[in-house]
């Protein structure tokens, strides 16, 4: 793909890839990275599925993870640009290497950033989770009953395919509804936003729950980069600092 043919913005910010499970869109992913330019590139947690690697036992990585990998590269070499990768609760095995710089490359578990004039704090978000960080069990346990939701989602789209009918995420809507009550339930979105307020930021970058969005809490500017398992969403930012959600066409 040449160069002009590319969307052209200042940020890019994906999270919960999940690189090594079984519903990880990373050709989709993959695309996506390959149709922008950016002058920075967020992976903002969970971009690799370290539990589900564990339990698997590897056999969804491979070569087309390994060119997700290969595309990030480029953006550094190619076009200069800088990579921020932040750790995430299913890559929480970077804590053992926490903080780290290699160039243009950076590993980090949160960081601020400007933006327009603004500062903006950005994090995974599972500290903020009352379950991922303190009850572990049940979030592990939680991800491995999303993954049978999403087996029973592609027999159920089988079935709805045959009668003629439109695609329906039934795991998504499940998803969506537990993660709205996990996260009401701990202040999820609440928490960010004051944390953000009291590191001096005007706006929380997040990921985390799955759920894009782009709302104001409290004078506080909330947005979540969605993810690419189901919603298939990032955050971007053009060059006047005018941030939105989009989704992979």
């Amino acid at each position: 793909m040449e160069n002009t043919e590319k969307k052209k913005y200042k940020t890019v910010v994906v999270s919960d890839i999940h690189l090594g499970s079984r519903y990880s869109k990373v050709h989709e992913v993959s695309d996506f990275i390959e149709s922008v330019d950016c002058e920075r590139l967020i992976l903002n947690g969970d971009t690799i599925d370290g539990w589900q690697l564990q339990q698997n036992d590897y056999e969804f990585w491979g070569a087309d993870q390994a060119r997700f990998f290969r595309l990030v590269l480029k953006k550094i070499e190619k076009y200069n640009t800088d990579v921020f990768f932040l750790r995430g609760n299913h890559d929480d095995f970077l804590d053992k290497i926490l903080p780290m710089a290699m160039g243009k490359l950076n590993i980090l578990k949160d960081m601020i950033l400007e933006s327009g004039g603004l500062k903006f704090f950005v994090t995974h978000g599972d500290v903020f989770d009352n379950v991922t960080s303190h009850m572990k069990w049940v979030a592990k346990l939680g991800s491995v009953m999303y993954n049978v939701l999403l087996i029973f989602n592609a027999l159920y789209n089988r079935l709805r395919a045959l009668f003629g009918k439109p695609y329906y995420s039934f795991s998504q809507a499940i998803k969506n509804k537990v993660k709205k009550a996990v996260a009401n339930a701990s202040d999820f979105d609440q928490m960010l936003t004051d944390m953000a307020r009291a590191k001096g930021c005007q706006g929380v970058i997040c990921g985390h729950i799955h759920r894009p969005e782009d709302r104001m809490i409290n004078g506080v500017r909330y947005l979540n980069s969605g993810d690419w398992v189901e919603t298939l969403s990032a955050l971007v930012e053009d060059h006047e600092g005018n941030w939105s959600v989009v989704y992979y066409q």
